[in-house]
């Protein structure tokens, strides 16, 4: 494994805000992560390499309770506040428990970002600007 939690921890820490996020993208890219998936009940994260190789980050945070009724509407106009630098970390987890969202897929290779709710389903598919 090229990379390690605490490298990707400390990448994490510049970030303030969405719209540092596709920074902080690169950043972990060229430490070597090809994937990861966020899961919003407690912030953990599973990070992947290349070859598939998983390294978990556990919770970062009490646990928040997922709404079983999907806001994909409201979700969108939080998800655009926190893009562009409106909300911290934490609010934008807390927006995606109160929509239904249970956590997103980034894959830094087609730069792509997709939503998922508690079902499982794929919800949105975002473009990440690099």
């Amino acid at each position: 494994m090229k990379f390690t939690i605490e490298e990707i921890k400390a990448e994490h820490q510049k970030v303030k805000n969405g719209a540092d996020f596709p920074k902080y993208i690169q950043a972990i890219k060229n430490l070597g992560v090809s994937h990861y998936t966020v899961y919003v009940t407690d912030g953990s994260t599973a990070y992947f390499n290349s070859e598939n190789n998983v390294a978990n980050t556990g919770s970062k945070y009490d646990q928040l309770i997922i709404s079983e009724n999907l806001n994909l509407d409201h979700f969108k106009s939080r998800l655009k506040l926190h893009q562009q630098g409106g909300t911290d970390y934490m609010t934008f987890c807390r927006d995606c428990a109160e929509n239904g969202v249970q956590g997103w897929k980034m894959d830094l290779n087609t730069m792509i970002c997709t939503y998922f709710d508690t079902k499982g389903n794929d919800i949105l598919e975002e473009k990440v600007p690099s």
